[in-house]
């Protein structure tokens, strides 16, 4: 396990590259290039991290922090500061001790998130990483608006070696949840992992399907604990953040799965979503295979995008 993590962290640190060099190059310029600190040291700090979209009012929060720091630890260097804002940046990244309890319950886990974000992907892996561990896992393919959504899932499937139940394009969704609950009760599943179709343009109509489905598995499966992960795309930075919130709108989203942030220069987004919207990454992806998809750990992002060993 420890390999595995050690791995993981390696290919983390080689997929921040770009978010560093977008980021952490800038900063250190900031620490070396300023003698001393003060407004245009901050300003310049500012307009570095807004780039590396981390965000108008996570910046504000890391700078605001770091000012404190600065005041009552009377510091005067510049260079003094770079861990300080380390530190800062690792503190809006937290996740609660609880965040992962529905991995070691009875669980339904909700998959929202527009079509391309790896929504797909994302299920597949979680399949694969549960039944690793010995848990019983059924998929309900309830994305049966876009076309051939099932049969991708289903490759998924039985490569994570789980059943899945559904996938007929233009079924009804809450049904297939129904029949999905059905079956998981029959074969006594740890986990349910249920597709949803992706369609923000619609969004009433999206709104509607989801408390369908919220109903439905209230109804029929109030014992199970309910988790509602959205999946967004690292690679479009203050994008994510808007499709995060419409979906907050229209789902009670509990956690964020990031994908794709090997490659993109805007990892900073990461730090952004969490603080912002107050809920947690639970997991990101950094590339492919099925192992790419990691419990997000702050600490471990920290070091990477900052490529230091903690």
């Amino acid at each position: 396990m420890a390999e595995e993590k050690k791995g993981f962290f390696k290919r983390l640190v080689a997929g921040l590259s770009k978010t560093r060099d977008n980021i952490v190059s800038g900063m250190d310029a900031i620490f070396t290039g300023f003698s001393k600190i003060d407004e245009d040291f901050y300003e310049e700090l500012e307009e570095i991290l807004i780039m590396g979209d981390i965000g108008v009012r996570t910046t504000e929060k890391i700078l605001d922090h770091l000012r404190e720091e600065v005041s009552d630890r009377h510091i005067k260097e510049p260079s003094e500061c770079r861990q300080l804002l380390i530190d800062s940046i690792r503190e809006q990244m937290q996740v609660g001790e609880d965040d992962y309890a529905f991995e070691n319950r009875r669980s339904v886990i909700l998959i929202v998130g527009v079509n391309g974000v790896g929504k797909t992907t994302t299920i597949g892996k979680l399949a694969g990483k549960f039944k690793n561990q010995g848990k019983k896992v059924v998929i309900a393919a309830a994305d049966t608006f876009r076309a051939a959504a099932g049969e991708q899932l289903s490759v998924w499937a039985n490569r994570a070696g789980v059943d899945m139940i559904g996938g007929q394009e233009g079924a009804d969704p809450a049904s297939i949840v129904y029949d999905a609950v059905q079956s998981a009760k029959a074969r006594n599943a740890d986990i349910l992992l249920c597709d949803t179709a992706g369609r923000l343009h619609n969004k009433k109509n999206l709104m509607e399907e989801l408390k369908k489905i919220y109903r439905v598995i209230e109804r029929e499966y109030p014992e199970a604990y309910l988790e509602t992960l959205v999946v967004l795309d690292g690679t479009t930075g203050q994008n994510a953040m808007a499709q995060a919130k419409q979906f907050q709108e229209a789902a009670h989203i509990t956690g964020i799965v990031l994908t794709k942030l090997d490659g993109t220069a805007k990892g900073g987004i990461a730090v952004a979503i969490q603080s912002e919207m107050g809920i947690p990454v639970k997991y990101i992806g950094v590339g492919e295979t099925i192992d790419d998809l990691e419990k997000f750990d702050p600490d471990q992002f920290v070091n990477a995008l900052f490529n230091t060993e903690g």
